[in-house]
């Protein structure tokens, strides 16, 4: 354990870690507020992290429970890396650590690079109310893991959650989670633009102006500006 984290720490940058610090607005009362940053580039970190996949579960728990940011951002890739390869049982275990383990994914970054990965994954062929519970829990970062846990399930051209929890997250009131909306909305679209479109016009009048233009991002001129004009 002190390994990796010894090799982290080696590579930080004390400059950099105050610009990426502002950034993710840790100041206080921003939804970072406290978070510790070493100022690491996300590459390498990866490069750290790839070294480190043989890292057992409690070690890894440990490294997630890190108050550097950089160190729980490489052990959600070890995770990230080792579950594909693992068997089920094993499987299981990196997912309900996971689960226990939601108040110190506590960033965008660290729930994007691994809800879809190992959530999304994990439920795939399994009963998914968990992802449900999980967007009506008062806790910012569950209800993230929720929805971009989806983007699993959009790669492989299942929208209905998606969509669900869309719905169910409409009136959010952090932008954080009207851009994860909006994004996991945007994939729908590549794949399925009438699911897409016909989302948007159902929720038009109560769409958060940030999910709308997240959403409506890659189609052609014209259809953005005739969406924005409907909330007028």
């Amino acid at each position: 354990m002190q390994d990796i984290r010894s090799e982290l720490a080696a590579i930080a940058d004390e400059a950099r870690a105050l610009q990426v610090a502002r950034f993710f607005q840790t100041g206080p009362g921003q939804y970072a507020e406290g978070d510790v940053f070493w100022g690491i580039p996300n590459p390498r970190v990866r490069e750290v992290a790839k070294r480190w996949l043989n890292l057992n579960i409690r070690q890894t728990e440990k490294l997630l429970r890190d108050p550097v940011h950089e160190c729980r951002f490489a052990a959600l890739l070890i995770w990230v890396g080792q579950y594909p390869k693992a068997d089920a049982y094993d499987q299981q275990v990196i997912f309900n650590s996971y689960l226990a383990h939601l108040d110190f994914i506590n960033n965008w970054d660290l729930v994007d690079l691994s809800a879809p990965q190992i959530v999304g994954h994990h439920l795939f062929e399994k009963d998914r109310r968990i992802i449900y519970d999980l967007a009506q829990r008062p806790h910012l970062w569950s209800q993230r893991v929720a929805i971009i846990a989806t983007l699993y399930f959009i790669r492989k051209n299942q929208f209905s959650d998606t969509l669900a929890l869309s719905k169910m997250l409409l009136t959010h009131p952090h932008h954080l989670i009207h851009k994860a909306v909006g994004w996991m909305l945007r994939e729908v679209g590549k794949r399925d633009p009438d699911a897409m479109e016909e989302f948007l016009h159902r929720h038009i009048a109560s769409l958060p102006r940030t999910t709308l233009r997240y959403a409506i991002e890659k189609l052609p001129p014209f259809r953005r500006q005739y969406y924005l004009s409907l909330q007028f």
